[in-house]
């Protein structure tokens, strides 16, 4: 991946790019869940996660580490893991204790495919992933960084305090 067009329009570069974004979702997908993950947490998870969306938090964790003048293909732990918190958190949020929605981005939500208790459990599955591909990288004092970092953005002074 490249960004050699700085001044290109940014729907232009994620539609360029999205596919890519998409693969890596996958592959990273692939590489946590084996053969000891039930079939519908798998299928719960890959609902929520390569469900459509228009990639835009990894895209920009891409373009933010290129834009400071850093190697852009090093930040895909980072564009990974932050996909997978904002997966999490849409499936979180659909919950009928929440904003009880049936559908999200035309499709019909986690919940309403799987189960409540499912759903639940799959965005536990996609945050607890989202810290194993940061913690996974070889650079130890960066994936602590990273790790620290998601965790404060995802959690009660972040993320979560704003749902509540």
């Amino acid at each position: 991946m490249t960004t050699t067009q700085p001044k290109a329009e940014f729907g232009t570069w994620l539609q360029t790019h999205a596919p890519e974004i998409q693969i890596r979702l996958k592959q990273s997908l692939e590489g946590l869940m084996d053969e000891r993950v039930p079939s519908s947490l798998h299928d719960a998870v890959s609902h929520a996660l390569l469900g459509g969306g228009k990639s835009v938090r990894p895209a920009l964790v891409l373009l933010g580490c290129s834009a400071i003048g850093h190697d852009s293909q090093k930040a895909w732990p980072a564009a990974i893991a932050v996909e997978m918190i904002h997966a999490y958190s849409l499936i979180h949020d659909d919950l009928p204790c929440m904003d009880d929605d049936l559908l999200r981005r035309g499709r019909p939500t986690v919940h309403a495919v799987f189960g409540e208790a499912t759903a639940v459990l799959a965005g536990d599955a996609l945050q607890c992933m989202a810290f194993e591909v940061l913690a996974k990288q070889k650079d130890h004092a960066l994936a602590a960084a990273q790790i620290r970092i998601l965790a404060n953005a995802a959690g009660p002074a972040g993320m979560v305090g704003g749902q509540v």
